[in-house]
């Protein structure tokens, strides 16, 4: 897969904890650790469009909560 550079901000937070990862070893490098996070990212996003798509619009809520406890994935943190 060809790669391309890119500049993004985080929060200081967020590197620190992301070059933790790299030094004891449980990531190759920053970016592999952010590439891994962004394909995380666009894999959710794609398994709800394809949920969307079989229930004709998005799943309802009681329904992703049961499957999250199902396969014990921790809720979204809310944003606002």
């Amino acid at each position: 897969m060809r790669s391309e550079r890119v500049t993004v901000t985080l929060p200081a937070e967020m590197v620190t904890e992301a070059r933790e990862a790299v030094r004891n070893g449980s990531a190759a490098s920053l970016s592999a650790y952010v590439a891994e996070a962004v394909q995380a990212r666009q894999n959710r996003d794609r398994s709800l469009a394809t949920l969307a798509d079989l229930y004709g619009g998005p799943p309802p809520a009681d329904e992703l909560d049961a499957a999250r406890r199902s396969l014990r994935l921790v809720p979204p943190v809310a944003v606002g």
